[in-house]
């Protein structure tokens, strides 16, 4: 099922595109992010790096799970999303307690900074351009590229959350489809 065939009458739904998706590409980002903040400011985070890596780690590798679920149960993709949604915002907390910490202000979300970083964050090329970017300033920065990435995702999530809710209504789970297939190929 790996090519993403789906058989008529049968149960097994097409497998998602999740890789080509805004909120995980983010995600990705957002991982390769923190790896490099941790890294390059690992002493200023008073012993949250491995959490905060580890945070960002969980967010991606749920993303990965969720989109692969999907193609068998929409119940179990919106489990692993809410899961990746969660380690996501536990990350977002992590950033913004960082610049808490220390004084600093979280950008406004209407502020020309994190309009930039929205902007940048929409296009692939923008995003490489943002990891770059945030490498090359002080940690107050590169901890709010962070915080908008993260917002971002998590209001992505939020959406996709709610797709897939909405077609777990329409659809049913599993085994409702397992169910409906059976009986149409029984003739029942």
């Amino acid at each position: 099922m790996e090519d993403g065939i789906q058989f008529e009458g049968g149960f097994w739904l097409e497998q998602g595109q999740f890789r080509e998706l805004g909120w995980y590409q983010t995600s990705e980002i957002v991982q390769a992010l923190t790896s490099r903040f941790c890294i390059r400011h690992g002493q200023a985070v008073d012993g949250a790096s491995g959490p905060m890596l580890h945070a960002a780690r969980s967010g991606r590798q749920y993303l990965i799970q969720g989109g692969l679920a999907c193609s068998a149960s929409r119940d179990a993709a919106v489990r692993l999303t809410c899961v990746a949604r969660a380690s996501l915002q536990e990350l977002l907390a992590a950033y913004e307690r960082f610049l808490r910490m220390r004084g600093h202000p979280v950008w406004a979300k209407d502020s020309s900074e994190a309009r930039y970083v929205r902007r940048l964050g929409v296009a692939p090329a923008g995003r490489d351009k943002l990891l770059r970017l945030a490498e090359g300033k002080p940690a107050e920065t590169a901890a709010n590229v962070a915080i908008c990435l993260l917002q971002d995702a998590v209001h992505q999530l939020d959406l996709e959350i709610r797709r897939l809710e909405q077609e777990f209504l329409r659809e049913g789970g599993l085994s409702e489809r397992m169910a409906r297939a059976r009986k149409q190929a029984t003739g029942e």
